[in-house]
């Protein structure tokens, strides 16, 4: 009786690549970067409560430095916080390295006039011209005739 060497286990199927769970999971990755991206656009200042304004623009052009004046009145270089020297020093030191340097100032609703115009009057010292204020649109209300 001859002898048959083999396995008698079945042959095994080809291996296959199941397409739509590699699907599935490329739209949760896409979804998620898209998210995280939407989030890091405006981590660049500090949270503070913007003042709104009706007229308000919206400005597609990234400025080079942000700015922010949180209710206190404490200037913040993004999202550093530092003293009014420091503040000056490092916008002299910008303005010297880039000749067209924007700047944002994002001032809470809550600050004082002063401490606003304190940071702009610091800024404008240091030689920079193009400087922005971030404001929040508001809805369109109905206009009101000017009084007299």
């Amino acid at each position: 009786m001859p002898v048959k060497l083999g396995s008698k286990l079945p042959a095994e199927p080809e291996a296959r690549i199941e397409i739509i769970p590699l699907i599935d999971i490329m739209f949760f990755l896409l979804a998620a970067f898209m998210l995280v991206s939407l989030s890091l656009v405006n981590s660049r200042s500090v949270k503070v409560n913007l003042p709104s304004a009706a007229t308000s623009a919206v400005e597609t052009r990234r400025s080079d430095v942000s700015l922010s004046v949180d209710r206190t009145g404490a200037p913040y270089w993004d999202r550093e916080p530092m003293g009014v020297n420091e503040l000056r020093q490092r916008l002299s030191a910008a303005r010297q390295t880039n000749e067209t340097l924007r700047v944002s100032i994002s001032g809470d609703s809550n600050a004082r006039h002063g401490d606003i115009v304190r940071i702009l009057d610091i800024v404008r010292s240091a030689g920079i011209q193009r400087v922005a204020f971030e404001t929040r649109s508001t809805p369109e209300a109905p206009s009101t005739p000017p009084r007299p």
